[in-house]
């Protein structure tokens, strides 16, 4: 998982509450188990009519949020199905960062696991932000995660707070397979006193 420390780019604005993890991808493409290829289908339905053909309206179907980094969207993005796809589609497309004045639970437990960070502001905040997003690709918003602040294109310092065990977890990589492989000379030490000491058991090979 790459790290999150801090991050400048394109902000696109979604004004929408109750973004479900259904509008984020559509069941019909949860066939797959890869991350990648998901980003093309993220808001399928809001991004294309029913031909296929991009809907001009559409935030992500316009410059410059076709490159867009960072989403801002109103309260509970994210409810609905527990579904994985879900920040894989965001993360895919090049979502880094979400926005929001709140998400649900399990959606918000699972952006972090796959190095998204979902960043909790008041409505009011969010709804400045994407005034400020509408100024297009020469209106870079950054989010640091180190110093806990969205900075605006003013030059605006907006501090969120963010709970410590997942920001160092952002800040340093680490998914829960990271986490494991931080231990690993524990691990290696533990199988390998078990090969010395339980030798006799089938399936156990000494080295």
């Amino acid at each position: 998982m790459d790290a999150f420390t801090k991050l400048t780019g394109v902000a696109a604005p979604l004004p929408l509450a109750n973004v479900d993890t259904d509008k984020i991808i559509p069941a019909r493409f949860l066939k797959t188990i890869k991350r990648t290829g998901l980003g093309v289908h993220l808001f399928d339905t809001l991004r294309y009519d029913a031909d296929g053909k991009e809907r001009p309206d559409f935030v992500l179907n316009q410059e410059p949020y076709r490159h867009a980094e960072i989403l801002i969207a109103h309260e509970n993005f994210g409810c609905g199905s527990s579904r994985e796809h879900a920040p894989w589609a965001l993360l895919d497309f090049g979502i880094r960062c979400v926005i929001a004045p709140d998400f649900a639970d399990i959606f918000h437990t699972n952006v972090f696991k796959n190095g998204i960070l979902p960043v909790k502001l008041p409505r009011e905040i969010c709804d400045q932000l994407m005034e400020d997003a509408k100024l297009g690709g020469n209106a870079r918003i950054t989010v640091d995660l180190e110093r806990q602040v969205v900075v605006r294109p003013s030059g605006e310092e907006i501090a969120f707070e963010i709970d410590p065990f997942r920001r160092h977890l952002l800040l340093n990589g680490l998914d829960d397979i990271g986490q494991t492989l931080q231990h690993a000379p524990a691990i290696d030490a533990f199988e390998s006193r078990e090969r010395d000491e339980k030798s006799w058991l089938p399936g156990i090979t000494v080295a």
